[in-house]
């Protein structure tokens, strides 16, 4: 159960997200369009938390994922969706700016 808590929240194993966008990784920012347009990670994709379930082909399986939103919340809710819906490879990126900092 600590380990499960520790995986939806992203605490743990830290993952490195530079290289995980390096091998293709998929960068998914669940805010709102609104937000995303108003500054988002070059590359990344948006669909909006509250339409995941329902765009869920436009994310591929066999590629790593990594969510992100503005503080963190919502990516650990899109990470746990994902994986619910057989996505093997998912990491909660946090906040964009952050995840835009690790990575560049």
């Amino acid at each position: 159960m600590i380990q499960l808590i520790k995986n939806l929240f992203g605490i743990g194993p830290k993952a490195d997200f530079k290289e995980l966008v390096q091998s293709g990784a998929q960068i998914i920012d669940v805010r709102t369009k609104q937000e995303f347009q108003g500054g988002h990670i070059k590359g990344s994709v948006n669909i909006p938390l509250q339409n995941l379930s329902n765009n869920l082909s436009k994310i591929k399986k066999d590629k790593p994922v990594i969510t992100c939103c503005a503080s963190g919340m919502r990516s650990a809710s899109a990470k746990s969706i994902l994986a619910s819906k057989g996505f093997g490879e998912v990491y909660n990126g946090g906040g964009w700016m952050s995840l835009q900092n690790k990575i560049s």
